[in-house]
């Protein structure tokens, strides 16, 4: 006889568990219910049940499978709960991820402020100076940039279909929050009247580049704070930027930047960290006073990198302007600006506004 089988039990009841059959719940085949029982030497076979038995479930074989069976399902029932229990906490956990962690611990604060929000909806105002009272800076965004990848493209167009029309290039002037050589101190000075006039959804806060010649890094931080928290009070989302490096004044400057840092993380505020960005894309050349950039045509704006010749302002090279293209954004610091303001306003928008 051709044996198949395995051997369980002690000697006087040891039984032989043969393959090739297929047992189901639902489902007898009727021959492989046949066992062979090892008694010593000899082999006894045990017929199959009649078929009313394995019916009615008399039969002590049939009960043993039919246990079996429900074991087995049982067990499986189980393991898939048990996986469907992993998959939703997995799922979960990802959703969390999007909103919670150190980049984004601040979409919930965010939310409870827009709770309290009772101003019309895609409002976007820019408190800051001459880098942000420019037309340079956003209004060019009205129209679409060119060489954005799929995923950029669709946060253009969030951006543009979300946001007022107005706010691209009307909200600018003193009225609106932004000037010419002027300070956080003008900022605190003026923040309450410009959120009774505008009363914004979201407002980005960026000044220092006059700043750091007039002032110690503590009063700026103290201000700043002020002015942001003032904002949200009002029930207005804070975007913090940092300021951008000031050739002959990088350690301030970067003293400064950090300032802003750890008052976003303070707050929890998101931050555009036009700084640190600006110094990863050109951490040696990013000043246009270099004398490699001396002989480079056009005004103090055409330098090919971020800092124009005048050391303070972003550069704006027209052959990048209104590009999105990796070069770009390492060449054309108003590019970068609003690059990095875009993202951060669209997720604001993504996550807490919408």
């Amino acid at each position: 006889m051709e044996q198949c089988c395995s051997t369980s039990g002690n000697r006087e009841t040891e039984t032989e568990h043969c393959c090739g059959g297929s047992f189901s719940l639902f489902h007898f085949d009727h021959a492989a219910l046949t066992r062979v029982i090892r008694r010593g030497r000899n082999h006894r076979v045990i017929p199959p049940p009649p078929f009313g038995e394995v019916l009615s479930l008399r039969h002590p074989l049939t009960r043993m499978q039919t246990i079996i069976v429900i074991g087995l399902l049982r067990d499986q029932v189980k393991v898939l709960v048990l996986f469907t229990a992993v998959v939703i906490a997995f799922s979960l956990s990802l959703s969390a991820a999007e909103t919670t962690g150190a980049a984004y611990d601040w979409v919930q604060p965010m939310r409870e402020v827009h709770g309290r929000f009772a101003g019309t909806p895609g409002t976007f105002a820019h408190f800051g100076d001459s880098i942000t009272v420019s037309l340079a800076f956003w209004a060019g965004l009205e129209s679409k940039p060119k060489n954005m990848s799929a995923d950029l493209e669709k946060t253009y167009g969030l951006v543009k279909h979300y946001q007022k029309p107005e706010c691209w290039r009307g909200w600018k002037g003193p009225d609106f929050g932004n000037n010419g050589s002027m300070t956080i101190r003008w900022a605190d000075e003026n923040v309450d009247k410009w959120l009774t006039r505008l009363n914004p959804e979201v407002v980005l806060i960026m000044f220092g580049s006059n700043d750091v010649g007039q002032m110690e890094v503590q009063e700026y931080a103290a201000k700043t704070r002020s002015v942001a928290k003032r904002c949200l009070k009002n029930g207005t989302i804070v975007i913090l930027s940092t300021m951008p490096p000031r050739s002959g004044k990088l350690e301030k400057s970067a003293q400064f930047a950090d300032a802003v840092r750890k008052l976003a993380a303070e707050l929890h505020v998101p931050l555009s960290d036009y700084h640190g960005e600006i110094l990863k894309r050109r951490p040696n050349d990013w000043d246009g006073t270099l004398p490699q950039f001396k002989e480079a045509p056009g005004d103090v704006y055409q330098v090919p990198t971020l800092i124009s010749r005048d050391g303070v302002h972003p550069s704006n090279p027209h052959a990048f302007v209104g590009d999105f293209s990796e070069e770009a954004l390492r060449t054309n610091g108003f590019a970068l600006r609003d690059y990095l303001t875009l993202m951060s306003y669209a997720d604001v928008i993504e996550k807490v506004c919408r």
